[in-house]
């Protein structure tokens, strides 16, 4: 199987020297380059059978394919505890494709604005009299690509039906959701412009003239605000939320072949009814795109907000579990590697794979990375 690893070890050297990637950038392709490879060392397991097995490190950075799994599962039992027994939604806030030029010129200003203007309007219209007049509390994660690899930023929203109201009582939404989308829409489209001007100094590179065409344009445009229908249950939104959180630009299952310096890949086209299709690019082409969506060092694409804000969560979501009748429970330990691994996998690296036996295992033996 063709993986993103194997097309940036093939083709990414040429790539870096042919181009002025950023650091964030550089790091990824070297980091998902060498991902368990001797490059990142890793150990030797010996087994009292005289079996040995070499295990490599993984890079564990946040765009490689292979280092997620562990990572999306820890998150995914980290939130267990705060899920509360009513419907959850998922609402998205796309950006129109009209700013894709601003976010070459600035990315992180754009999904600062984007992911704050987003909040926000979810916030404001959930405490409006209108509506539940509630403080929320939801998930915000950022994603940047769409199926074909192009620049697509939008939010995804894990929302519960329901907040904590002004008098301390939690309020349980309809079965329907309880804000308009052409509402939510409009709103989101007036707070990131607001916020949008205040920051124009940041692309002082666009012409006047052309600032105004584009904020004339978005003004005018209607944007896109999309909610689904509530999960089955409280426990079908951790699956969704790891599904999520910790997606990455393209996984490695949807690489179908790399051959002659091109690459191919599976997509679904949601302009045409969500057909699954093929699209080959060349190699270069497809790290370009691939290398669109590492996210400014240190941005934070996860976000918490209102009864589930790391300032709120231990007064405000234990409320809620109480004025809901949840039992409070002690939060479970954090698994080994070991043990989820084998909660994920249902084996147990200790247990030697030649011969089987549970007490096999005998000691480990470190490799030093490469200098």
């Amino acid at each position: 199987m063709i993986e993103v690893q194997d097309i940036i070890q093939t083709y990414g050297d040429e790539y870096a020297k042919q181009h002025n990637l950023l650091p964030v950038q550089h790091k990824a392709l070297k980091s998902i380059r060498d991902c368990r490879t001797g490059m990142l060392g890793g150990h030797i397991d010996h087994f009292d059978c005289g079996h040995t097995h070499i295990s490599y490190n993984s890079c564990r950075n946040r765009n490689c394919p292979k280092c997620q799994g562990l990572v999306k599962e820890r998150w995914v039992m980290a939130r267990m505890e705060d899920l509360l027994p009513v419907p959850y939604y998922h609402v998205v806030f796309t950006l129109p494709e009209e700013l894709n030029r601003l976010v070459f010129m600035d990315s992180s200003t754009i999904y600062n604005l984007l992911m704050k203007a987003s909040a926000e309007t979810l916030q404001q219209l959930c405490a409006s009299s209108k509506y539940l007049a509630i403080k929320s509390g939801f998930i915000s994660v950022l994603h940047t690509w769409g199926q074909n690899l192009t620049l697509h930023p939008h939010v995804h929203m894990v929302v519960p039906a329901g907040g904590l109201s002004i008098d301390g009582k939690f309020i349980v939404g309809s079965k329907k959701f309880f804000i308009p989308v052409k509402v939510m829409a409009k709103l989101f489209r007036g707070k990131f412009l607001f916020y949008l001007k205040q920051h124009q100094n940041r692309f002082e590179p666009v012409p006047e003239t052309d600032w105004h065409n584009i904020m004339h344009v978005l003004y005018r445009k209607d944007w896109y605000v999309y909610c689904k229908r509530p999960f089955k249950t409280p426990a079908s939104v951790l699956w969704y939320l790891g599904r999520y959180t910790h997606r990455v630009t393209i996984s490695n299952h949807r690489i179908l072949g790399m051959e002659n310096g091109f690459v191919s890949f599976s997509y679904r086209d949601y302009k045409d009814k969500s057909k699954k299709k093929i699209m080959r690019l060349p190699a270069n082409e497809f790290i370009r795109r691939f290398l669109l969506h590492v996210l400014p060092s240190g941005f934070r694409k996860i976000r918490h907000y209102g009864f589930l804000s790391p300032a709120s969560k231990k007064k405000k979501l234990t409320l809620c579990k109480r004025l809901l009748s949840v039992k409070l429970t002690v939060a479970p330990k954090t698994l080994s590697t070991r043990d989820l691994l084998l909660k994920i996998t249902g084996k147990d690296i200790t247990v030697c794979p030649i011969c089987a036996m549970e007490n096999c295992f005998l000691l480990q033996d470190f490799i030093h990375r490469s200098r």
